[in-house]
């Protein structure tokens, strides 16, 4: 069972030639007597015509959509008034059609997949897996995988396969959990990265390592989370971040030069995370449209306006003309992301009318410099405690953006690092410290004096995140090499060193024994593919997802297991 080639390779060479085809039969439709297929593969579609005299005839006379079949017949190029350019400039005339297999009609049109309801593409994933669509998604997630192995190759990767039955460690999410047969009441945790054993790589001297690492995290699922995940993980020895960071750069340009033909600019906008917070209210900033706040706190300070004068901060985005409708719909906004509320300002020539306007009489000059906003535009404000301030600014920021669709006016693809982030942050809960990325993460070594310091929280960290189109789809660090400094962040975090040896005893041993500096990266795989495909979720780039519950509705997981396995185990449900 020969074919001459995939659809989507049949180009002039073939025509007027004799091809044999498989694939899909997309659509039927009998004209006249005539009998017109689509024949479809995963490399596109091509019309395939049936005269009422041909010996294939009565076989194409059996076909309907979604059978499976072989096409025999010649390849030519239809009349001029009918192409449409690329593979519908040709046409099949059948001479021999053969059933390979029957199909029961689909569920649902894989014509209208976009529109059919998401739990019934992901029970018959099977099906919608064979639309166009999600079939150019995995095929561009395929091209990448090629065009990452490539690069990393060629710049001395050695790519590693790490354990995925592991100890359960702090990570900032919850395991996913192991029952040992062999060991009862013990268990194995599927890893949430591959952290510890890629810096033990560098320690045992394989100096640049990677791997596309499937990683597991038992939390709430968003649009672009997934319990199971791909994450393409990096490690690299005797590097600072520079290096770190601009060979990331060059392979990130080679994945979109080889997958979409898009020359990324390099190097990459570096943004410390303070100033990305004032300016844009979140530490992945959107770039590919400006709207940055305007810090006016000190316009307010002492003045009669109570609800500014006495403010941490006060922030304001220049926004263009809002109807009352949209202002109260971006104040529930700032109000699910932390802010009291959304003060509000429309320009009027030199004055400003409609919310605080009679507040902010004093304040109207320096408001018409500093924000520069239009004429008819609105003023938005947040104020008060300082995260939940330019949070909530930068969630209207962006809904602002949806709005106006804000991103249509810059790059089609803006990539930039977030730099310097916090090594600590206070968690007001359980009153103590913990770390923002991981513990493994390096100080800036001037902060150094700072741990154990009422000052401790101004410590910079070695961390950096690689931002596209205001998704997180990278972050990384250069790692802590020193035990000495290891064992001052678990101190800092409150890890006697007790609990810092029972957790992480074999990591801080293993760091006695000639470490070499070193720092690293994991890509959020998945999402990138999902930000470069233009999908919405990251449920369109993987092939067998789990819907939004954690679901695999195909397959019906998770699912209950019988008792005697429980038994194996050593495990038993608990009764109500």
């Amino acid at each position: 069972m020969k074919r001459t080639a995939l659809i989507g390779h049949l180009n002039d060479t073939h025509a007027g030639q004799t091809v044999t085809l498989h694939g899909w039969v997309n659509r039927r439709r009998d004209l006249g007597g005539l009998i017109f297929l689509e024949l479809r593969d995963r490399s596109g579609m091509v019309q395939v015509q049936v005269e009422p005299d041909s010996a294939a005839f009565a076989d194409a006379d059996r076909l309907r959509a979604e059978y499976v079949t072989e096409i025999e017949g010649t390849y030519q190029t239809r009349p001029e008034s009918q192409r449409k350019g690329g593979l519908a400039d040709y046409e099949v005339i059948a001479t021999r059609v053969r059933v390979l297999n029957t199909a029961k009609t689909p569920p649902f049109e894989l014509e209208k997949g976009d529109s059919v309801a998401e739990d019934i593409r992901l029970k018959y994933r099977y099906l919608d897996l064979r639309r166009p669509d999600m079939q150019r998604n995995l095929m561009l997630r395929s091209k990448a995988v090629a065009a990452v192995t490539a690069f990393l190759d060629e710049h001395g990767f050695v790519q590693v396969e790490t354990p995925m039955l592991t100890k359960s460690t702090p990570e900032g999410a919850r395991d996913f959990l192991v029952p040992s047969r062999q060991n009862p009441g013990e268990f194995y945790a599927l890893p949430q990265s591959p952290q510890l054993f890629k810096q033990m790589l560098m320690i045992a001297g394989y100096d640049r390592y990677y791997q596309l690492a499937r990683c597991f995290r038992d939390e709430d699922l968003r649009a672009d989370r997934q319990p199971d995940f791909t994450q393409l993980d990096m490690e690299l020895s005797f590097v600072d971040q520079d290096d770190v960071l601009e060979i990331q750069e060059q392979l990130l340009a080679h994945v979109f030069r080889q997958t979409l033909g898009i020359e990324l600019p390099v190097p990459f906008p570096r943004i410390p995370y303070m100033d990305a917070m004032n300016r844009y209210g979140s530490d992945k900033p959107d770039l590919r449209f400006d709207l940055a706040f305007t810090d006016v706190t000190d316009l307010f300070q002492g003045g009669e306006f109570k609800a500014f004068a006495e403010a941490q901060t006060v922030k304001v985005i220049a926004a263009p003309e809002l109807t009352r409708k949209q202002i109260d719909e971006l104040e529930r906004i700032a109000k699910q992301n932390g802010a009291r509320g959304l003060a509000w300002l429309k320009r009027d020539g030199d004055t400003f009318t409609g919310g605080i306007s009679k507040f902010v009489a004093a304040q109207t000059p320096a408001l018409l410099t500093r924000t520069g906003v239009a004429h008819g535009g609105t003023l938005l404000f947040a104020a008060g405690d300082w995260k939940k301030a330019v949070s909530a600014l930068g969630a209207v920021r962006l809904a602002l953006r949806d709005l106006f669709n804000l991103a249509a006016t810059g790059p089609q693809f803006h990539v930039s690092w977030v730099t310097e982030f916090p090594q600590l942050e206070f968690d007001e809960d359980s009153g103590t410290w913990t770390y923002m990325h991981h513990p493994f993460t390096a100080p800036h070594p001037d902060d150094l004096p700072l741990f154990g310091t009422a000052r401790q929280g101004e410590i910079r960290a070695q961390a950096y995140d690689l931002v596209l189109n205001g998704y997180e789809v990278g972050g990384g660090s250069i790692r802590i090499h020193d035990p000495e400094v290891q064992g001052r962040m678990f101190q800092a975090i409150g890890f006697t060193p007790e609990q810092a040896n029972e957790k992480f005893g074999f990591f801080m041993d293993a760091l006695e024994y000639g470490t070499p500096p070193h720092g690293g990266i994991a890509w959020g795989f998945d999402r990138l593919i999902m930000v470069m495909s233009g999908a919405t979720s990251i449920r369109e780039v993987i092939a067998f997802p789990k819907n939004n519950r954690g679901v695999d509705l195909m397959a019906l997981a998770p699912s209950p297991v019988d008792t005697t396995q429980l038994a194996d185990v050593g495990l038993a449900l608990a009764t109500e």
